[in-house]
């Protein structure tokens, strides 16, 4: 029961959270009195607004895979950047010992 109220004729009214339905119900008896469905929007007013939002969403999953290919094409050079930073240190630094991994924690 997501929400009560006691109203005048004495019956509480409660809204159901799944289907958002109004429920009117006798405390007495503990029976629905009354029942009134929720009215839900229509998803789709007009076709021709749907067409449209769907060639938006065409255009935004082209930008999105044009995005994933860049990223895809200078993957390899961002890690060999990050090997040779990680080389050089290790070069300067050759006493130190290499750094833990995950398994070694355990």
């Amino acid at each position: 029961m997501a929400k009560s109220k006691a109203k005048t004729t004495g019956l509480i009214t409660v809204i159901c959270p799944c289907c958002q339905a109004e429920l009117h119900i006798d405390p007495e008896t503990a029976a629905v009195i009354r029942h009134k469905e929720h009215i839900k929007p229509p998803s789709i007013a007009d076709f021709e607004t749907a067409v449209q939002r769907m060639k938006g969403e065409a255009g935004r999953r082209e930008d999105v895979f044009k995005k994933s290919v860049e990223t895809h094409k200078t993957h390899q050079d961002v890690l060999s950047k990050k090997f040779d930073e990680m080389l050089k240190i290790a070069k300067e630094n050759p006493d130190e010992p290499p750094p833990k991994r995950d398994i070694d924690f355990d």
